[in-house]
């Protein structure tokens, strides 16, 4: 049986009298299109569904200034250029190769990481997985200067205006920062599922805020894995008793991942009149759906 549901569903949260009897929720949530806009921007469709309400142009510029900071972060910051032909699934996926060395002052230019992907150079990879790890943690501050900072908080403020706070209300609603859900009705895990590769989607995730609500360990890319593959890991890694999994996403491939999971499913769109979209789709309405399947099923997905 498919589990997925829409996230226009009509239900209420259950709430139980002790804290210990509060479920962990790990949300996985696809990135493009559903925690970020950036390619309906560029093409243009975002503007499209507004019927003329919204700047086609602007919207495009908008979407190709994002593809230059995001590049630029990468290369400049993330070692994009050296490592973009050796993608991994997370950052933590060549963990067994790293000796732990002290990187404060290892020189990465003068370490002639290259190819042959041998052990030796799955060791230097791990030292950059953990190095923009470390980066990812300190945040944007610490990594911009005050020039591009200020280039970025411009940018941001704009596609908030432009989006109608996809982004911002986004993380105040359906990520529980805002006093419509309080805290501590439940333990919370975002996780990140994204096709794209591994670093662009860390810097995206940097630079559209998510830093503050998704560790940088648990972004997944799917480009070489899929999402099925994902979603296993994640289960593997945040499975238990009293945890409840719920994917929230636009496409086909992570909504068929979640029905063998037999996980809820919310797929957001981008129409302006639709029923599950950003701004509007709150966590108290993703808990009752995860409530309604839960129960349904009788099984801890």
């Amino acid at each position: 049986m498919e589990e997925v549901v829409s996230a226009s569903a009509n239900s209420q949260n259950s709430t139980g009298d002790a804290a210990a009897d509060q479920p962990i929720n790990v949300y996985v949530w696809d990135l493009d299109e559903t925690l970020i806009l950036l390619k309906s921007l560029l093409d243009g469709s975002f503007a499209g569904h507004f019927e003329g309400l919204k700047d086609h142009e602007k919207g495009t510029e908008i979407g190709k200034r994002w593809e230059n900071i995001i590049l630029e972060l990468c290369d400049e910051h993330f070692f994009y250029e050296e490592i973009e032909n050796y993608n991994q699934p997370y950052l933590s996926a060549l963990h067994q190769y790293d000796d732990g060395k002290d990187l404060t002052k290892y020189d990465f230019e003068a370490d002639c990481f290259s190819s042959p992907f041998d052990d030796v150079n799955k060791r230097k990879l791990a030292y950059r997985h953990r190095a923009i790890g470390d980066k990812y943690e300190k945040g944007l501050q610490k990594i911009l200067d005050h020039r591009m900072f200020k280039v970025w908080s411009d940018l941001y403020s704009s596609t908030d205006k432009y989006t109608d706070g996809w982004p911002h209300k986004l993380l105040e609603e359906a990520l529980g920062k805002s006093t419509a859900e309080p805290a501590g009705k439940s333990s919370t895990i975002n996780c990140i599922v994204t096709s794209g590769s591994l670093v662009p989607s860390i810097a995206k995730c940097l630079l559209y805020r998510l830093d503050d609500v998704v560790s940088s360990d648990n972004v997944y890319s799917s480009w070489e894995a899929g999402k099925l593959q994902c979603f296993k890991w994640i289960k593997e890694r945040h499975g238990g008793p009293n945890v409840r999994f719920c994917a929230v996403g636009d496409g086909p491939e992570e909504r068929s991942a979640a029905s063998i999971m037999k996980w809820p499913f919310v797929k957001i769109e981008i129409r302006p009149d639709a029923p599950h979209r950003f701004p509007g789709l709150s966590l108290s309405t993703i808990h009752g759906i995860m409530d309604a399947v839960y129960q349904s099923s009788g099984k801890d997905g």
